[in-house]
Order: structure tokens, then sequence, then C-alpha cells
């Protein structure tokens, strides 16, 4: 019974100093900014956007010679809108995004899954027609240089069938303009949906933290 308890002690302590070291490891290297003297100014916009807790990168439709709407076709979402000029981009736990539609669904086996990769993840996109700048959203200017370098980071992103994105037929999206798709990578303590915002920064060459799992580290690097 001793042995038993001392066991229970001993990893409740382990536990803990884990959580205690990953938040002083997530508070240093959040501000750590790479990319210091990246350009000011653009030709075009993207937007990172929090709800709080997870980041979406936000960007044009169409631009130049990309168009989002042929890798994640209107027709995929409920409402069809193809007016809209703007997409959210935010990648996750798959298991997560499609069994957890609020915080009162979360289950214990769906958020263990998810903290220790051990399901697979997707891209939730969302098509918009306006986005306001805000303390939890941040406008970015690009060159054409740096968008292209978003664009293959986003691409790589996307898990393919025959050179296609793999639609997720699913009744767990939040609105009428929202979709799910297959991706690659695996969500996990140490790579969340913040960190690959993060990454997408920091392989455009924009500012970005050294490494981040949360939305602040991304949202102060943009005052």
């Amino acid at each position: 019974m001793k042995y038993g308890f001392r066991i229970l002690v001993i990893f409740f302590a382990s536990f803990l100093l884990f959580i205690l070291f990953y938040l002083a490891t997530a508070f240093i290297c959040s501000h750590i900014q790479v990319n210091e003297s990246t350009t000011k100014s653009g030709i075009v916009s993207i937007y990172v956007k929090s709800n709080g807790v997870h980041t979406d990168l936000v960007v044009p439709v169409k631009w130049k010679n990309m168009d989002w709407s042929t890798i994640f076709p209107f027709k995929n979402t409920k409402g069809q809108d193809s007016t809209s000029t703007l997409l959210a981009l935010g990648w996750g736990d798959k298991g997560f995004y499609l069994n957890t539609p609020t915080w009162g669904d979360l289950t214990f086996s769906t958020a263990c899954k998810a903290m220790f990769g051990l399901s697979t993840s997707a891209l939730h996109t969302t098509y918009l027609d306006t986005i306001e700048v805000s303390r939890t959203c941040k406008k970015i200017s690009m060159t054409q240089h740096e968008y292209d370098l978003l664009v293959r980071y986003i691409n790589r992103t996307i898990s393919t069938k025959k050179g296609s994105s793999i639609f997720i037929p699913t009744n767990a999206v939040y609105g009428k303009n929202d979709a799910f798709y297959e991706a690659n990578g695996s969500y996990h303590f140490f790579s969340t949906c913040n960190t690959w915002t993060n990454g997408a920064l920091k392989h455009s060459n924009k500012k970005a933290c050294f490494w981040t799992p949360f939305d602040t580290g991304i949202l102060n690097q943009y005052p």
C-alpha cells in the first residue's frame, strides 16, 4: 500500500515538474524573436487571428497566381458562397477538431490523444468576407517573395491524394463557410496550432518566436 502511494506521489510530482518546465520553456522561447530585420511594407496583407487560445492564418482567397478556392473548393462548405475574399486556415489535432465543438465536449481520451501525438491532424478552413484588426487580430504586410514562402509552407501541410486535398465530410463544422481537410504532421505538447502559425511566419521571414505553443507569443510580436 505504501509502495503504491509512493509511486503515485512520484508520478504527480514528475508531472507537475514537467508542466512547470514546459511553461518556463514556453515563456522564455516566446520572448526570443527571430527574423528581427524583416520588411515592414509589402504588397499583400495577411492576418493572424486568435480566439483567445487558437490562432488562424488569414490569407487572400486569390492573389496573383494563387487561388486557394481551387484547393479548398467553396462547394465543400454548407454556404457555398464563392464571393468570399479571405480564407482563415488553422492546423490542429483532427480528433479535437471533429469531436470537440465546445469545451464542454472535451473528453479525457481526446485530450490525451491530442497532447501526446496519438491522433492525426487536420486543417480547418473558413471563408470570410471581412476582418477587423484588433488586439487579437494582427495585420501583417508581405512582399511577394514572403507570401510565396508562406504558400509553400501551407501547401506542405496539406495532405493530398492524387494531387488534390482530402476533404473530411463531417457535421462538426462551426458555420456555413468552413470545412475540414486532412493534414500532415502530428499535434502534441510541443507542436500545437500556434506552433504551426508561428512556423508559418518564421518560414516566411516575418517576425516570429523562437518557439511558442500559445497564441500570446505570436500576437506580442506585432503590437
